[in-house]
């Protein structure tokens, strides 16, 4: 008889109590285009707000108009990528179930940007009693929430990639990171993708840009372009790959957007105009994905591009995974200029 664990980390379909936004201000990297950004994340907010709470963290209170009950929380920040430096939440299955809210290390992807205030957000968000669970201390380790994917049932996905990639946790092996995994966050097993990445990815090949795993032992997954053979490969692993108890995933292929394209002699992270299809000569191709959707009570928010016909499909196949619930398309061109996407802006809370 397996040995019922003591902790897991739910699957972001299980209900939420709210959904963490870390705003854009002028001190960020948004400062070319906070119109055009601030615009995205006040329909993330309207539409997370009509299903659970919402916590918004800024400099300073943000409003947003049309939308229903916050929590403004006031302080400094480097940047805006809440899956990425907020907590990440396992519940403990003591006599009674608490939930325990885990603080990684974020070090800006393997110290490619300033990350020293945003490392700093959850003790801020837990010393002001906003979020319900005990206190976890990881801060001397390394990981990124769009690192790793849950089914709440022992299995966590993961990118070797990523977690073994320079700046993060080294000189610990893939062994030795698998373990703390495992007991931190009540795994059973470790599934770890050796294939996969976009072109343009700042976070070296995080696992919310290229797989999902749904409800029902299903996946959702990126397809490839001639740019992108390595999808191919990674397309093959999860054929191979098995439940826990031996049987097959159901797979769900989602299109690859058509290439969009940042100018190379701009900021850091980069600005382009509106519409940037095209040939790309010159130019530098952004890690566009319709993977990066996030799963809120109800529904189910999808990133688009003014694509129709590949946003439409994608969509659908969204909604082949979650017929249960709302399938909401949030358009992300602007979001998708600084390499991230909705699932990149976002963190859920039980």
């Amino acid at each position: 008889m397996m040995k019922e664990k003591k902790r897991r980390m739910p699957a972001e379909w299980e209900q939420q109590r709210c959904v963490q936004l870390t705003w854009p201000h002028k001190d960020t990297d948004w400062a070319p285009m906070l119109p055009e950004i601030t615009a995205v994340y006040e329909e993330m907010a309207r539409e997370i707000s009509k299903r659970e709470g919402l916590i918004i963290v800024a400099p300073e209170s943000v409003q947003v108009k049309g939308q229903r009950a916050k929590v403004n929380v006031q302080c400094p920040t480097n940047d805006t990528w809440a899956r990425d430096h907020g907590f990440i939440t396992v519940i403990e299955n003591t006599l009674h179930s608490t939930l325990r809210l885990l603080d990684f290390c974020f070090n800006g992807w393997g110290e490619k940007f300033e990350s020293e205030l945003d490392n700093q957000i959850n003790r801020h968000l837990y010393e002001q009693e906003l979020l319900e669970g005990e206190y976890e201390d990881h801060l001397d380790f390394v990981l990124e929430g769009g690192s790793i994917e849950s089914d709440g049932k022992g299995t966590i996905f993961t990118t070797a990639c990523c977690l073994l990639a320079p700046h993060r946790n080294q000189p610990l092996t893939q062994q030795q990171i698998e373990d703390r995994l495992k007991e931190w966050l009540g795994a059973e097993r470790i599934v770890w993708l050796q294939h996969g990445g976009l072109i343009g990815d700042d976070t070296d090949g995080h696992i919310d840009t290229l797989m999902r795993i749904c409800p029902d032992d299903t996946i959702l997954y990126t397809g490839g372009d001639d740019d992108h053979p390595d999808l191919a490969l990674m397309e093959q692993e999860l054929q191979a790959l098995r439940t826990l108890d031996g049987r097959p995933y159901r797979l769900l292929k989602l299109p690859l957007p058509r290439p969009i394209y940042n100018p190379l002699q701009t900021s850091p992270r980069g600005d382009l105009p509106p519409s940037s299809e095209g040939s790309g000569e010159g130019l530098e191709r952004l890690p566009a994905t319709y993977a990066n959707y996030l799963v809120i009570n109800g529904a189910v928010l999808v990133p688009t591009y003014d694509q129709p016909d590949l946003d439409a499909e994608a969509l659908r196949i969204v909604g082949q995974a979650f017929p249960d619930r709302e399938i909401v398309g949030i358009d992300c061109r602007a979001v998708i200029r600084q390499h991230g996407s909705l699932h990149c802006c976002t963190m859920q809370y039980y």
